[in-house]
């Protein structure tokens, strides 16, 4: 009787991606005379030749020149449609962000929050108690306000010793 092996993971993960630790725990109990069924090969194999080397690792076989034939023009296949898809996916999007769906997170506040916000601020409220009232994180609260000025650079060869001195 053949050993059963559930490689269901409750969180999904890209066959494209390289970190597959459900492959390689499968890979690791799969034996001799197991069968493995796969839903598709691009959920297998990130390209043609990640799909060949699973295959040799799975059968250990000598490679019949029609076998391998049939595998690559599967993978090919299943490389071909993964681009196709991922193709079509970015033509979406673009059609998405021409008609203004993409237009990134709705700001926290509305201008008349942030203008009161700026001159609280401003006027010396602390601002660990300005982010509470207004329900957003300090972090948050830093973005609305203008950066601080900043202190000019010294010029190069005027260092914080003075002339004499190695750095000066």
């Amino acid at each position: 009787m053949a050993s059963s092996w559930t490689g269901y993971s409750p969180t999904p993960v890209s066959g494209k991606s390289a970190d597959r630790p459900q492959l390689a725990a499968m890979l690791a109990y799969v034996r001799d005379g197991d069968t493995v069924i796969v839903h598709s090969m691009d959920r297998l194999a990130r390209n043609l030749d990640d799909l060949r080397r699973l295959v040799r690792e799975l059968t250990e076989a000598e490679d019949a020149p029609m076998a391998t034939l049939l595998l690559s023009v599967l993978g090919a296949f299943a490389e071909f449609e993964r681009a196709l898809i991922r193709e079509r996916q970015l033509e979406g999007i673009a059609l998405a962000r021409s008609r203004g769906a993409y237009t990134g997170r709705k700001p926290s506040l509305t201008p008349g929050q942030a203008e009161a916000l700026r001159a609280r601020a401003a006027a010396g409220e602390p601002k660990a108690g300005l982010a509470r009232e207004f329900g957003i994180s300090r972090q948050t609260l830093y973005s609305y306000l203008p950066r601080p000025c900043r202190r000019p650079r010294r010029p190069p060869g005027q260092g914080i010793a003075g002339p004499g001195w190695p750095d000066g």
